[in-house]
């Protein structure tokens, strides 16, 4: 399939499944791992064509977890999976794995052992967090926790530490710039578009400063051409359904930073979308549902 010409987002590949985050490779291709089933696939941002970068990961256990989120660092790629530890019947380790090969990984971190040992002081009914996304930051990662509202630092050799706490806000996507990281809150339930922010800290982890807000139930966030913020909106969450579910199908949005920390909507309609990656002048927007979306900035 060609890449979009238009701002009208274009279908680039369907039939994911249950992906939630995405990265750029070295190559200049998408790696989007699928929860469902342990896996990670490679896709052409020309052509829509994919193929399996890695597989035999641990999928998912309940309807959310396994494979979350891929990141490369020195030209290696990395895999965050969660909530597949034994509070839920499995037997794998809630972290970050390092992908050895088409089908062999090395854990490096356990996150899910730290944070049973590393309580946070929100509420939380998750011992083990549920870890979101990652993001290679001077060489280590940063690993938002979504279910005990911090950010974690890990390092290729396996040591964990807090560096960014939260109140119910839910930290979700994560990028960086001139040694700057930006990152998304979703809010507390109902993820009220007011709450739906972008923050910032450095490399000091000083406590993070607002960007942006207005984007509801925001889930990640990019620089595209000229520098220009871009935040990714899930969508409309009706109050009432249970903590950690999706926005309502088709209401999600991808908006443009506009000066004075407000953002406008550049293309709406888009059905629970979970992380994006901007290439060039074209923005690739994943989907709950397995689909992967080219919009022309």
């Amino acid at each position: 399939m060609a890449r979009a010409v238009t701002t009208v987002p274009q279908l680039l590949t369907a039939g994911l499944q249950d992906p939630i985050g995405s990265t750029v490779g070295p190559d200049g291709a998408l790696y989007v791992p699928e929860g469902a089933i342990g896996r990670i696939s490679r896709i052409d941002p020309a052509t829509g064509a994919r193929t399996t970068f890695a597989s035999g990961l641990p999928p998912k256990i309940i309807p959310v977890g396994g494979v979350m989120d891929v990141a490369f660092l020195g030209g290696t790629a990395y895999a965050l999976v969660t909530l597949v530890g034994p509070e839920f019947g499995g037997s794998a380790v809630d972290g970050v794995y390092r992908i050895d090969g088409p089908s062999t990984f090395t854990v490096i971190a356990d996150l899910g052992t730290w944070s049973r040992q590393h309580p946070p002081t929100t509420t939380f009914f998750i011992p083990t967090g549920v870890q979101f996304a990652m993001l290679p930051y001077r060489g280590a990662f940063l690993v938002t926790d979504g279910h005990h509202n911090r950010v974690l630092r890990v390092t290729l050799g396996g040591d964990i530490t807090q560096v960014q706490t939260y109140e119910d806000v839910v930290p979700t996507g994560m990028t960086s710039r001139g040694g700057q990281v930006y990152l998304t809150l979703a809010g507390p339930v109902p993820h009220l578009p007011e709450n739906g922010r972008v923050v910032t800290f450095g490399a000091s982890f000083t406590p993070a400063t607002d960007v942006a807000s207005g984007a509801r139930l925001a889930v990640d966030v990019k620089f595209g051409p000229a520098s220009t913020l871009y935040v990714l909106s899930q969508g409309y969450f009706v109050p009432g359904h249970p903590e950690g579910s999706p926005a309502e199908p088709d209401s999600g949005a991808l908006f443009r930073f506009a000066a004075g920390g407000s953002m406008t909507s550049i293309a709406s309609g888009l059905d629970r979308p979970v992380s994006f990656q901007i290439i060039g002048r074209t923005a690739y927007v994943v989907t709950l549902g397995g689909e992967v979306w080219s919009l022309r900035l």
